[in-house]
């Protein structure tokens, strides 16, 4: 009975200590630890003790998964654990409204050839030149945008 108890303490602790070092290798081991302890209790105590055993072993496990993840994220410790920013830049420039840009001047930043960068009212827009290659600082005009970019024309 001894060993019971303590396969299944010992599976619950390294399942908890799975959560602060993060290695499936304490989770399976303590998963073998519990899985042992149930396999004890039915060839010491029958079927009727294994199914208890087994039962108590859930219950201990749901209740150590309750304090790892309802009650430590509460406290202070708990709080240091967990990642608490938020990542609000992008990656990518802002689309351009069809409105505020189509049949606007543009100045090219880079070369097109076809595709690069525009200038429209200060602000950098990736571009599609539809007149095939544009040199850099060529002057365009914006005849409509697609998914992701502007598209333009040679003046």
């Amino acid at each position: 009975m001894t060993a019971i108890l303590l396969l299944f303490l010992l599976g619950v602790v390294l399942l908890a200590a799975d959560a602060f070092i993060s290695s499936f290798i304490l989770a399976g081991v303590g998963a073998a630890a519990m899985v042992a302890g149930c396999v004890l209790a039915y060839q010491g105590l029958g079927l009727t003790g294994a199914v208890v055993a087994g039962g108590a072993a859930l219950v201990l496990l749901g209740a150590a998964l309750y304090v790892e993840l309802v009650v430590l994220p509460r406290t202070r410790f708990g709080r240091g654990l967990i990642v608490q920013s938020v990542q609000t830049a992008t990656s990518q420039p802002p689309l351009a409204a069809p409105a505020a840009v189509v049949g606007r001047e543009a100045v090219a930043l880079t070369t097109l050839a076809p595709s690069g960068y525009v200038v429209v009212d200060g602000r950098r827009y990736e571009a599609f030149c539809q007149s095939g290659l544009a040199a850099k600082g060529a002057a365009l005009r914006v005849v409509g945008t697609d998914n992701f970019r502007l598209l333009v024309t040679k003046i």
